[in-house]
């Protein structure tokens, strides 16, 4: 019982991030024309497709999609024992739950490049199959700026870019646990240290040092 709560919270993360990405699909017009504002040109709902990894890296190969969603697979099940691991070695309950929100996250995405290329056939052209080729559903866009890169900028120069990416609910679900992790580096990876340094002194007193 003292697993399942964590895995129930990865669990969730996927439900809603499923929700969301159907409710986008089925409601809404791919592009710019089906773009909703939510607080002014801040904040919009933009529904677009993501056919490699964050930021719409692509990986240049015919077998790239291939492989991005076999890595996923197995990050998947690599994560999975990982929060097992941490839960039974009583390991801070705050990294537990963000390595539980990391691994809901890299679980919706999964689901995206493994089914939606069959069951939504936006598997990019040319795919040798829809299985495993799907696109990622983005939607939530923080439009901070967008425009002309000014054409002194080395290598973007001249071309049309947005400041921010468009990203889902899994991302989000990523990008909380991560920065929580980073942010309490200390805090999460230091549980340790204090029980090894009260058993050392221990010994040290009883030897007589």
């Amino acid at each position: 019982m003292k697993y399942l709560k964590y895995y129930l919270a990865a669990l969730a993360v996927i439900l809603v991030d499923q929700a969301v990405k159907l409710i986008v699909h089925y409601n809404m017009e791919m592009g710019m024309p089906g773009e909703i504002h939510l607080i002014g040109d801040w904040l919009k709902l933009h529904y677009t497709l993501n056919p490699g990894m964050a930021f719409g890296v692509e990986l240049g190969s015919d077998y790239g999609k291939l492989i991005l969603t076999l890595f996923r697979l197995v990050a998947m099940f690599g994560i999975s024992y990982y929060l097992y691991y941490l839960a039974k070695a009583k390991a801070p309950k705050g990294l537990i739950w963000c390595i539980a929100l990391i691994l809901g996250g890299a679980i919706g995405n999964l689901v995206d490049s493994t089914f939606y290329g069959v069951w939504f056939d936006n598997a990019p052209y040319g795919a040798s199959t829809p299985w495993f080729h799907g696109q990622v559903i983005d939607m939530f866009y923080v439009d901070i700026w967008e425009g002309i890169v000014p054409n002194w900028v080395p290598l973007l120069g001249g071309k049309p870019m947005s400041l921010w990416p468009i990203f889902n609910v899994a991302d989000s679900a990523i990008f909380v646990g991560v920065l929580l992790i980073l942010f309490n580096q200390k805090r999460f990876f230091g549980y340790d240290e204090a029980p090894t340094k009260h058993r050392n002194t221990t010994i040290e007193q009883e030897q007589g040092f």
